[in-house]
């Protein structure tokens, strides 16, 4: 079940690169970048905090970032504000708290924090602008966060938490697309 969540995962990007080169999805790129740094120190102190079967969507939520955030560079919006730069900063301090703590627990919890902080300006984006993100894409990182959370096989908090976490975001996202898209059509 975990390496279907994470082919389905990697499929969601397909259509949201396709609709950024399109130009119909604009991705925050602070946003991105974020995602893609704070992705790296998540999968592996996910990993050493015991995960298993879940481990194909981190792994997923590395590889597609990495090409979302050159997309980005070009086809994107947004900068490099304050408040990003000091998610950036949280992500590198925790490494530091990693080495000395020796807990990827306490990594993989500061990392998530800072993931949905990186998550504000997009969930933002998603409800004063649906048609900038592309609610198919979305659609599928919701179904593959899903099998996700079935594909746990070992139910901890350090093992669950990851999963469930993706799944209330990306789902988050959808809802948001959807809702924003429906009222703007009702409006007119």
């Amino acid at each position: 079940m975990g390496a279907i969540a994470g082919v389905c995962s990697f499929c969601g990007f397909l259509p949201y690169w396709w609709a950024i080169w399109q130009g119909k999805t604009r991705p925050n790129r602070a946003t991105w970048w974020i995602w893609l740094i704070v992705g790296l120190i998540i999968a592996f102190s996910y990993r050493a905090a015991g995960a298993g079967s879940t481990m194909w969507v981190p792994i997923t939520y590395v590889i597609g970032p990495s090409v979302t955030c050159l997309l980005a560079i070009k086809l994107g919006e947004g900068g490099w504000t304050k408040f990003d730069r000091i998610c950036l900063l949280s992500a590198g301090v925790s490494l530091i708290g990693w080495a000395i703590l020796k807990s990827p627990e306490i990594t993989l919890i500061i990392n998530l924090v800072i993931d949905l902080l990186g998550a504000l300006p997009t969930l933002r984006k998603s409800r004063q602008d649906p048609y900038s993100e592309d609610l198919f894409a979305w659609l599928i990182f919701g179904i593959a966060n899903t099998l996700n959370v079935l594909a746990i096989d070992r139910w901890s908090w350090q093992v669950a938490v990851y999963p469930i976490y993706m799944f209330i975001l990306t789902n988050a996202i959808c809802w948001l697309l959807w809702q924003g898209r429906r009222k703007q059509r009702n409006s007119i």
